[in-house]
């Protein structure tokens, strides 16, 4: 009886399935995780772009501004600014993404503001 010496038997063929699919288990969440800490990154980065906007903002007008459309700040793709309170005492912003349900972070600068969950002034807080 010829056989042919090439090929894999269905055991070893089933035992790489197995061994790629225990790494892809153990791959995945660590992959998830990376993904959130750039979405966090990325609102971060916007609301430290913003501070240095509304400073800017602030050295013209003498005031803050509750408008993202006045000032010069770079927002990325999918996050989501909101500046609730500005006056010229100080002024507070919070930052979501469209990926991140539920994440959000804070920054806020002067003592007008209050009721959020960022408790050092000009420092980038997430949940």
């Amino acid at each position: 009886m010829w056989r042919n010496k090439y090929g894999l038997t269905l055991i070893e063929l089933l035992t790489v399935i197995i061994i790629i699919g225990a790494l892809a288990v153990i791959a995945l969440p660590k992959f998830v995780n990376t993904r959130e800490r750039t979405y966090l990154a990325a609102m971060k980065s916007d609301l430290r772009n913003l501070a240095t906007a509304e400073e800017n903002y602030f050295s013209k007008y003498l005031m803050y501004t509750t408008s993202t459309s006045d000032i010069d700040a770079n927002i990325s793709t999918n996050v989501n600014v909101y500046i609730p309170n500005a006056d010229e005492q100080g002024w507070r912003a919070t930052a979501t993404h469209d990926a991140a349900p539920g994440k959000v972070c804070e920054i806020y600068y002067g003592s007008s503001v209050s009721g959020m969950t960022a408790t050092l002034e000009g420092l980038v807080e997430c949940n």
